[in-house]
């Protein structure tokens, strides 16, 4: 074997190794993304998407190139491995990948415009996180929220396996924020059957995560509900304040702290 020294670059993510801490980025993966669409001169944006943009499959629009939307959107999914702020907006554009229109293109080159002029890293600040579309219909949104809950509640109870398997055996349970209180007390009380019954037993397995103590489901308030910035569009200001809060950081500004 062949020692390299400390890893530099690799797949597309650059790591970048502090005394405290690793600080990893996409800068070069991203550049060459802009080249690749000959966006490398365009006028950045503040956020992906533009607040309360609707986007359908039949939007009347001509259809766009199917092989260099899906690239585009293909390029973007890679990115989330460092970039939680693009989440919402590439499994957005996603859904359109059979028949593109242009206006679908038009939007992902958006993204491209938000990339433009910065170079974000992920520090500490979160280790996994997920956004996709449910695969279930909700009858109101407090029912949505429980299925969410209970998605969160499985990735919870795998975590902790994995850190009582590095000898990190969590005592406490798991806190999971949860900005709907109806939620919360589908979770709490079994009683419900006429708001529940329809619902698949298999999201019931939050109860039980809850009851042993794996689990612990807290309320907080919408404005304070960090996963808004993986479920929709958002003003320049609350964007910008929940990305900081995620741990998504310039470069310069992880090196001066």
């Amino acid at each position: 074997m062949t020692d390299l020294g400390m890893m530099r670059y690799f797949l597309g993510m650059e790591v970048h190794q502090f005394d405290d801490g690793i600080f990893l980025s996409q800068k070069k993966y991203a550049n060459d993304l802009l080249k690749k669409f000959k966006l490398e001169n365009c006028n950045p944006v503040s956020t992906p998407l533009a607040v309360n943009e609707k986007l359908s499959k039949a939007d009347g629009d001509a259809k766009a190139d199917v092989t260099q939307y899906r690239s585009l959107v293909g390029s973007l999914l890679y990115l989330t491995a460092t970039r939680p702020d693009l989440m919402f907006c590439s499994s957005l554009l996603s859904r359109f990948m059979h028949s593109p229109s242009l206006t679908h293109f038009g939007v992902g080159k958006r993204v491209l415009r938000y990339l433009k002029g910065y170079v974000f890293s992920l520090g500490s600040g979160v280790f996994s996180w997920n956004s996709k579309k449910q695969d279930v219909v909700a009858q109101s949104s407090a029912e949505a929220e429980y299925v969410a809950a209970a998605a969160a509640s499985n990735q919870a109870i795998w975590v902790r396996k994995v850190l009582t398997d590095l000898s990190h055996v969590q005592m406490e349970p798991t806190v999971l924020w949860c900005d709907n209180k109806s939620a919360i007390s589908i979770a709490k009380n079994p009683i419900q059957h006429g708001r529940t019954k329809h619902i698949n037993v298999k999201f019931h397995a939050i109860r039980e995560a809850e009851k042993n103590g794996d689990v612990q489901l807290m309320y907080c308030r919408s404005e304070e509900q960090l996963a808004d910035i993986l479920t929709k569009a958002l003003p320049s200001a609350k964007f910008n304040e929940l990305r900081s809060k995620l741990g998504v950081l310039k470069k310069s500004f992880k090196e001066e702290c």
